[in-house]
């Protein structure tokens, strides 16, 4: 009964692509209409951090992102961690932009240990959750793929890239990996926003 109801929530009837994350079953699915394309796994929210079920459309990627630090995760974990070794941010390729409130505004630079990982892919909306890569390959692994802070992390980065990127002038596969490797920050709007629907279906 209870995934008849949110069943309603979603539209009866979809054209075109987009995606459908499913919060309990950690998989992401691409549809074209009612027909599904292909799957991959993906990790969701820890118990205490969930991944909120909302829809919205992702607009924009951005490859080798700054990973501009959360000020939960920065009062949990980084501030403590630089007190105890004042070289923390340096060890972890970070870097202070500015001060709120005398309390620092960390981000960590592009690169291999980035928790963002090559690209993230952006649907603004009021809960800060995107999608995006992971450089912890081997979680993907795991049967139960509840590791993140919210955010829903996505095994095959370059090809959801590509699934969305597909068609645009500029945009091959080679210059998708291109700028997944590059070391600086790049921004692309999507020609075709992707409608994402984030739900939470056991049955």
């Amino acid at each position: 009964l209870l995934n008849m109801e949110r069943f309603r929530w979603i539209p009866e009837r979809m054209e075109g692509r987009y995606l459908f994350v499913n919060i309990p079953e950690f998989k992401l699915r691409a549809y074209d209409g009612d027909s599904a394309l292909w799957e991959m796994r993906v990790i969701v929210g820890q118990e205490l951090r969930s991944t909120v079920i909302f829809n919205g459309e992702i607009s924009y990627l951005v490859f080798s992102p700054y990973w501009n630090i959360p000020s939960g995760i920065l009062e949990r974990d980084v501030l403590p961690a630089m007190r105890r070794d004042p070289a923390y941010l340096q060890k972890h390729n970070m870097e202070i932009t500015g001060y709120r409130a005398k309390t620092p505004v960390i981000r960590q630079r592009p690169g291999s240990t980035n928790p963002l990982g090559k690209v993230k892919f952006m649907f603004p909306n009021v809960h800060d959750i995107y999608l995006h890569d992971s450089p912890a390959k081997n979680l993907f692994e795991k049967s139960e793929r509840a590791f993140s802070s919210g955010c829903v992390r996505v095994a095959d980065a370059g090809k959801l890239a590509g699934f969305l990127l597909e068609g645009q002038p500029g945009w091959s596969p080679e210059k998708i990996r291109e700028a997944m490797d590059g070391d600086q920050q790049v921004s692309v709007n999507l020609d075709r926003k992707m409608p994402v629907f984030l739900v939470y279906f056991t049955a």
